[in-house]
């Protein structure tokens, strides 16, 4: 992988952006690792002068993590344990926020604020220790002990992990084909420790199997193992979790009898009874989900564990519906959540029999991981979560909260997904940010800062957001929300609808910027990310368009433009609505 990566930092990009190879290494695993595109590695280096050991950061809102990342880019092959002591030194002083953000680096200062929300909301912290080498022998013993300290502490709970040389060529090898993740696994059962059968026509295999073999399956951490089921990762403070985790380290022997097992579906599996040998193929955990992130946050003193067993069940259940039931069915040993389940909530199959009925070409995605039928029109495919953000954004006038997909299905399901809500007003919001996402490419037409374009899982919607505002402003409505259906079959019609994209997207544009040379108070810094989170960037939207409209009349053809969008885009008080709650 060293060479590799050599290779790799050679390009251009590389070269012309980072002043030194460790940044570049640490931009290639954003990138390559992380999926990061160029704007946003960019945005997440902190490395440099009073970086605080912290090389880079990343807050992933879909997974609810905090990716704290140090890097360590040496030929050598052994590295020792400064590497880890510069990682717990991090960890330390993010306990104290604040008088962190006093001396750090403008650039550190400016994540650290986008931190401080993560922390609110109660994001997962994951350090990870990046490197070309691998860990001395007392390197690996003092990791054991830091991963233990960092995973019991009371006021910061976090993780650490080692991507070393071998890792590194794991994820690297995984991440190519995460865009199509259809996961195949093998592991080998050990003779006296399972059993196969077959029951109601269905391959089973049930054994007991070694806590370490956990640690090689792919897809726990980001989320691909866990399709099927019902629930994603809750994080490492829960109280069960927490229990797990007590029994890893103090009763690893007794854990299989601790523990309730996990079920894995596969669409096929083959199990070879001379060597044990056990082919997974299509794998997917459906009950474990928390264990297993559980295990991987103490993988060092799991590695350690020689007669530690969890009990597997594995079913081979190619059939979709099925699996779902199974999903559902073997999560309710503990609460399940309500936004777990959404996919089955009668408002939601209301609202999909209404949008397939209406349009026979289109299809409402509401099941995670669900692929549309491949005859379906791609400008008539809609995710539920997608919808979720659109109608916060547009109907609640609250964008800064779309992010949260947690509290689109869980705090806000019930204003935001009615059952009565028409078709043609989701596919028109459809329509509408099909339009503003050819915006935001990385060839950025609309020439956006460099800050939004890093904020791509957030900014677009406040995009969608001040199409609604330009027509408030246009008809002179400061209250009420305009009917998006009426909105797009206006803007389409005149063939407008283009240019009330651009006009949005400058204006979002021109508030950040305004916002961005306002005084800051004393060792702070600016921060988009915060402040595309907060009620103060809709004022400031708003106020952009309206300086807009004022102003379009003074410059050459403005006149005209004016003219025809409040003749073409004229709407009636009947066409408005009231805002929809969420706050």
């Amino acid at each position: 992988m060293y060479n590799k990566i050599i290779d790799d930092i050679k390009q251009p990009y590389y070269q012309q952006q980072y002043p030194n190879d460790g940044q570049r290494f640490v931009a290639w695993y954003m990138r390559n690792i992380h999926r990061r595109n160029e704007i946003e590695t960019k945005s997440d280096i902190t490395d440099g002068a009073d970086d605080k050991q912290i090389d880079a950061i990343y807050v992933d809102d879909n997974t609810n993590t905090v990716f704290i990342i140090q890097g360590k880019f040496i030929g050598n092959e052994r590295v020792d344990s400064e590497p880890l002591r510069e990682v717990l030194s991090s960890w330390v002083q993010l306990k104290d926020l604040v008088r962190l953000q006093e001396t750090a680096n403008n650039r550190l200062k400016r994540k650290l604020s986008e931190v401080a929300l993560a922390f609110d909301d109660n994001y997962d912290i994951e350090f990870e220790l990046i490197t070309t080498a691998t860990l001395t022998s007392q390197a690996k013993n003092d990791l054991a002990t830091f991963q233990k300290e960092l995973a019991e502490s009371e006021d910061l709970t976090a993780n650490i992990r080692l991507i070393d040389s071998e890792e590194l060529q794991h994820r690297y090898e995984y991440a190519v084909e995460k865009e199509n993740p259809v996961i195949n696994h093998s592991i080998t059962l050990k003779p006296d420790k399972y059993i196969k059968m077959q029951l109601a026509g269905t391959n089973v295999v049930l054994t007991g199997l070694p806590l370490k073999d956990c640690l090689s399956f792919p897809g726990v951490k980001d989320g691909t193992l866990f399709q099927k089921n019902v629930r994603q990762s809750l994080g490492l403070n829960n109280q069960v979790n927490k229990g797990i985790k007590h029994s890893i380290y103090n009763d690893g022997k007794d854990f299989f009898f601790y523990h309730n097992g996990i079920t894995a579906l596969c669409n096929k599996m083959e199990l070879n009874d001379e060597t044990g040998a056990l082919k997974l193929k299509g794998l997917s955990v459906v009950n474990g989900c928390q264990s297993l992130n559980t295990i991987l946050s103490c993988s060092e003193k799991i590695k350690t564990l020689e007669d530690s067993y969890i009990m597997f069940r594995f079913y081979e259940i190619p059939q979709r519906e099925r699996a779902d039931k199974i999903s559902i069915s073997t999560n309710s040993q503990s609460a399940v959540k309500p936004r777990d389940l959404r996919s089955n909530d009668k408002r939601v199959l209301n609202l999909k029999r209404a949008f397939e009925q209406k349009y026979h070409n289109g299809y409402l995605i509401t099941k995670r991981g669900e692929q549309p039928p491949a005859n379906k029109d791609k400008n008539y495919v809609l995710d539920l979560s997608d919808l979720g953000k659109y109608l916060i954004s547009w109907h609640s006038q609250r964008p800064n909260i779309a992010y949260s997909e947690t509290k689109l299905f869980d705090k806000y399901f019930e204003q935001l997904f009615k059952k009565d809500y028409l078709p043609e007003k989701a596919q028109s919001l459809n329509l509408w940010m099909k339009i503003v996402w050819k915006k935001w490419v990385k060839e950025n037409p609309l020439s956006l800062n460099e800050s939004l374009l890093v904020m791509r899982a957030y900014a677009p919607y406040h995009h969608l957001y001040a199409i609604s505002i330009c027509f408030s402003v246009l008809n002179n409505m400061p209250e009420g929300v305009p009917n998006p259906f009426i909105t797009f079959e206006k803007a389409e019609r005149s063939g407008l609808a283009e240019q009330i994209v651009v006009i949005a997207g400058s204006c979002l544009n021109s508030s950040l910027e305004a916002a961005a040379n306002e005084p800051q108070p004393s060792n702070r810094v600016f921060s988009p990310q915060n402040w595309i989170k907060t009620k103060t960037c809709l004022a400031g939207i708003r106020m952009a368009i309206s300086q807009y409209f004022n102003m379009l009349p003074t410059i050459p053809g403005g006149k005209d433009l004016c003219q025809k969008l409040k003749t073409e885009m004229k709407m009636e008080v009947t066409d408005y609505e009231a805002r929809w709650a969420a706050d």
